[in-house]
């Protein structure tokens, strides 16, 4: 198993899929559509980043091997092409993220060794170089966001669960250590990038589930608590907040809104919530059509977002998704 916490890797074998909550899901708003499966061969746990209208998907782990090669996917035409494979060891459970025009890629597992290389991948070129290694504790089950012109990575589990953060800088390739998110310690948490303000909320600490959600602003290198992401108030507008809590689920933004999939919390999700950061408020929309699954993929564009790979128990997905926010999808799943 290619996580090596107990609760983790129970978590990971659990085929169960908990469903969206709500009591009628064909009147929640949006549409999944299935499109192009990914060329490459299944898997989960892969690092993915999105470059303009393309998405990019490299390494993860088969359920047998891991692996190294790169995939790029283009939004507009449905098309799945092979890009230069990572040069760096085999791993999943990386973290990746996109800085203006280039990917960036680190850490990860090797199935023996926790890591700590970084990478920079210029699609233009079709090239992959090494740069200055993450000054962290080499981990895995991290997160990462590219925001103000650097890239930021922190959290996941070196044999503990950890907090740090740090940021790099691709025109100095320098790390300079930023500060810690507040609340938990987390790994498998989500990030999502909403008008340069990052975010990031799920993951999993010592057997538990967090609840609290986070915003980084980089123009004053500041953490701000949000409301939890649970029915944790005495108020009436997280009475429904009943599943949006998970690890290894996946986001990705359209027209300035996120919206977050799959995971798992106990049970395979495919329930799917909205975020609206103008009120700091979530609200359910229609769940995820394609197998409930963990450690998956996502692009994101701005204007179109897909979920790709990922698994559900032994089983690894080839399958992309693409979600459309304003339609609604009467067929019954």
């Amino acid at each position: 198993m290619i996580h090596k916490t107990t609760f983790a890797a129970i978590v990971a074998l659990l085929p169960i899929v908990l469903p969206a909550c709500s009591d009628d899901d064909d009147d929640l708003m949006g549409k999944w559509y299935r499109r192009s499966d990914m060329d490459g061969v299944a898997r989960s746990d892969a690092a993915f980043f999105t470059i303009g209208d393309k998405g990019y998907v490299v390494g993860g782990y088969d359920g047998k091997d891991r692996l190294s090669d790169c995939w790029e996917y283009d939004m507009d035409l449905d098309q799945w092409t092979q890009k230069a494979d990572f040069p760096g060891v085999a791993r999943n459970s990386a973290v990746a993220t996109a800085v203006d025009d280039k990917g960036y890629l680190g850490t990860g597992y090797d199935g023996i060794n926790y890591l700590n290389d970084f990478w920079e991948f210029d699609p233009t070129a079709n090239t992959w170089t090494q740069k200055a290694d993450y000054p962290g504790s080499a981990r895995y089950g991290a997160v990462a966001f590219g925001t103000g012109g650097k890239a930021y990575v922190g959290c996941g589990y070196d044999g503990n669960y950890l907090k740090d953060f740090y940021a790099f800088d691709p025109a100095t390739d320098k790390w300079e250590q930023t500060l810690s998110i507040g609340g938990s310690k987390r790994e498998g948490a989500t990030a999502f990038v909403i008008d340069d303000i990052a975010y990031i909320c799920g993951g999993a600490n010592n057997g538990e589930y967090v609840d609290d959600f986070w915003k980084f602003d980089p123009a004053t290198a500041t953490w701000t608590q949000l409301r939890d992401i649970s029915n944790s108030s005495d108020d009436d507008y997280d009475d429904d907040y009943t599943s949006i809590v998970r690890e290894f689920g996946v986001a990705f933004v359209i027209d300035g809104v996120a919206y977050f999939t799959c995971g798992a919390s106990g049970s395979i999700h495919t329930d799917t919530w909205k975020y609206y950061p103008t009120s700091d408020l979530w609200e359910e929309v229609r769940g995820f059509k394609g197998t409930g699954r963990t450690a998956a993929a996502s692009f994101s564009s701005g204007k179109k977002g897909f979920v790709v790979s990922g698994k559900s128990g032994t089983t690894r997905f080839d399958d992309i998704w693409e979600f459309h926010p304003y339609e609604y999808d009467e067929d019954e799943y």
